[in-house]
Formats: structure tokens, C-alpha cells, sequence
């Protein structure tokens, strides 16, 4: 891909810098200081020693999920079994995950543990990993371009398509039931009226460039480009907007309620009901989608 530099009216090129990084340690710590802005996922700890081996970084995101993100400095293929080998450790040892979150976070933030991620960053990725990372669920690749001095670039190679299982449990008897978390599954827990809402903003907010959308948890549906920038979840009567960065300039109908103290990655958030003008809610919307680019 090239990238210009723009000024008067004049372009000049700026040059691939594949020895942007001096190292690999140069490029986790970049990461690791930086975690929120580039990936949108709060850091925890860099170097985590575990008993065969150091995880580079460990965060939580806004779903309060488990984040294991490893680096290479160039294409390397081993970075895949890597990332494979500390997702099974950190599920094997969850307290002790469990334990670095309230030290680091308070004893409020309760981890999820239905969608542990994985995020592998490097310069590239061989067509071996990029076959293999489709059989598994939770791993994420995502490139990186460093141009001239000071211009780093991020590409999402691939995300994956969470399918998550719901497990009810009473009493002696257990049950599996079968139903995906899905776009209809959320649309499913409101009402008529405002599912009808619900389905003209998702048509606005898929127009959007680099916008994904994921539906397979049991949260709401989250949207985001490089980092979330909404989540709907659903009640009965209304839906729950929750927004990244909210222009509290642009609410002029005093419509957005702080919740940065119950969600963190979310500051702001709007209730979506029957009544309301949803080309507002919208403008809302894309004010946050806006900043995360």
C-alpha cells in the first residue's frame, strides 16, 4: 500500500521502512505502552512468566475478555503454536489471571471467560498460519508497516467468527442448548418496535468503511474498526448504546449518561427506545466510530 504525504497541494511518497523496529523488544514495548490507542485493549503486564515461557503482553478488553498478544519482528511462523501453547496455559491457570486483573484493575472487574483472544502481530504472516488460524476460534492476525521515521500502519489479516454455546445448569439436570449468539438471537430479546430501530441503524453503521460486526457473544452485537467503537445490548423494551468516545458537544438533546465508572472502553451511553429519532442516535454513533479512526 502507499502512503503520500500531503502538502500545498504536492505528494510525496513515503518510503516502506522494513527496519522501522530495531527489535523485537522495540516493537512489544511500543505496543504494550500504547495497547488502548492500536488495539483498543487495556494493558495488564508486559513479559508475564508462566511456567514454560514469557507471555509478551496480557490485557483485558472491553468485555472484560482474557488478551494474549505476541509479537515477531519479522514474518515468523512459530508465532502461531506460540500464541496456541499460552492461550492453553492461561486457561489452565485462570486464578492466576484472575488475580493480576484485580490487582491491576480492582476487585469490580469480573473476567469473561467465553472469548479469550488471542492477538499475533508481525510484519506478515506465511499462507501456512493464515490457513491454519481459520481452524481455530480465538486467534486474530493483524500486520504491521512502518513508513519513513514516524507512520506505522495496522492491517486486520483476519478475525474470527466466535461460535459460542449457551450452557444452562439447574439443579442434578445439565442441558446444552444449541442456539448460537447471533444477530437474530440479540434482535430476538426486544421488541418489535424497537428491533425494527435496531435494524435501520445496523444498515447505517455496515455502510461505514472498516467497519466489522460481531454478533457471537453473549454481550449485545459490537462494532468496531481497529477498536470498538459501539455495543448494543438488548432488554426488553430498549437497547443499551454504549459509546467509545462520545461528543458530548454534538448531544444537544443531553441524551448521553456517563458510565465510565461501569464500563471501561465504553465512556458514554444512550438508551434506544421505540420513540426515539434514530438519525440522532446515529450521529452519535459516528462520532465514536469517527474517533477510533
Amino acid at each position: 500500500m502507499a502512503i503520500f504525504k500531503v502538502s500545498k497541494n504536492k505528494v510525496e511518497q513515503i518510503g516502506l521502512n522494513l527496519d522501522g523496529f530495531g527489535s523485537e523488544f522495540e516493537l512489544r514495548d511500543l505496543f504494550a505502552d500504547n495497547l488502548e490507542a492500536i488495539l483498543g485493549v487495556r494493558f495488564l503486564v508486559k513479559e508475564y512468566q508462566t511456567t514454560d515461557g514469557r507471555i509478551d503482553t496480557l490485557g483485558i478488553d472491553e468485555n472484560n475478555a482474557p488478551v494474549i498478544i505476541e509479537y515477531k519482528w519479522k514474518e515468523n511462523e512459530e508465532i502461531f503454536a506460540q500464541g496456541l501453547f499460552y492461550l492453553d496455559w492461561l486457561l489452565k491457570n485462570k486464578k492466576h489471571f484472575e488475580l493480576l486483573v484485580e490487582r491491576e484493575c480492582g476487585k469490580g472487574v469480573k473476567v469473561s471467560w467465553e472469548h479469550p483472544r488471542v492477538i499475533l502481530v508481525a510484519q506478515g504472516f506465511s499462507r501456512y498460519v493464515q490457513a491454519a488460524v481459520e481452524t481455530v476460534k480465538n486467534v486474530e492476525l493483524k500486520s504491521y508497516s512502518y513508513y519513513g521515521k514516524d507512520t506505522l500502519q495496522i492491517e486486520n489479516v483476519f478475525t474470527p467468527k466466535i461460535l459460542q454455546r449457551v450452557v444452562i445448569k439447574r439443579e442434578q439436570k445439565t442441558s446444552i442448548g444449541h442456539d448460537e449468539y447471533s444477530l437474530e438471537f440479540h434482535l430476538n430479546q426486544t421488541n418489535l418496535e424497537v428491533r425494527k430501530k435496531v435494524e435501520q441503524l445496523r444498515d447505517f453503521l455496515l455502510q461505514l468503511p472498516e467497519v466489522e460486526e460481531t454478533t457471537e457473544q453473549k454481550s449485545g452485537i459490537t462494532y468496531k474498526t481497529t477498536k470498538s467503537f459501539t455495543r448494543l445490548e438488548f432488554k426488553k423494551t430498549w437497547v443499551q448504546v454504549l459509546l467509545r468516545e462520545p461528543n458530548y458537544k454534538s448531544d444537544t438533546k443531553q441524551l448521553v449518561r456517563d458510565v465510565t465508572a461501569y464500563h471501561w472502553g465504553f465512556l458514554g451511553m444512550v438508551k434506544l427506545n421505540a420513540d426515539i429519532d434514530i438519525d440522532y442516535i446515529y450521529k452519535l454513533i459516528k462520532d465514536s466510530y469517527e474517533s477510533t479512526l
